[in-house]
């Protein structure tokens, strides 16, 4: 367990120290700012693996700089799919607090968007029609 383990799991000791001097007509603030501070820390997390993941891109960029490599790999697929169901975790908790159920599926109709957009741009003809041997002329062989 880190320091910050230690430190959130002081935070909770407090706040439901804090609830059962307070009373439950508090419960609904010390539980949202228990969330705050978990959501600070998904966020720090998030941010510090993302900045790691742009900084290992960034240093394969440049030293596979002079071989051609196919324009999108397995892990880069993979990967946009973590990232994007991570950070749908504080953002869901967000909107939903925030919005209700109108900005919990306002976010996720952006994450699902962005994702089918990127599908389509991985793999250009997954979402049009495939024309047909015969579709070229218009007609048919029958």
């Amino acid at each position: 367990m880190d320091a910050r383990d230690t430190e959130l799991k002081k935070e909770l000791n407090a706040s439901l120290q804090a609830r059962r001097e307070l009373g439950e007509e508090y419960e609904s603030a010390l539980v949202d700012s228990f969330l705050e501070k978990v959501d600070e820390r998904i966020d720090g997390a998030v941010d510090r693996r993302v900045r790691r993941r742009l900084a290992e891109q960034q240093m394969t960029t440049a030293r596979d700089s002079r071989s051609p490599r196919p324009t999108d790999s397995w892990g880069e697929r993979f990967g946009f799919g973590i990232v994007s169901l991570v950070l749908a975790i504080p953002l869901s908790a967000i909107s939903a607090s925030l919005a209700n159920l109108p900005g919990l599926l306002t976010t996720w109709l952006g994450i699902v968007g962005v994702n089918v957009v990127q599908a389509a741009r991985a793999n250009p003809g997954l979402f049009g029609t495939r024309r047909g041997k015969g579709d070229r002329d218009g007609d048919w062989e029958n």
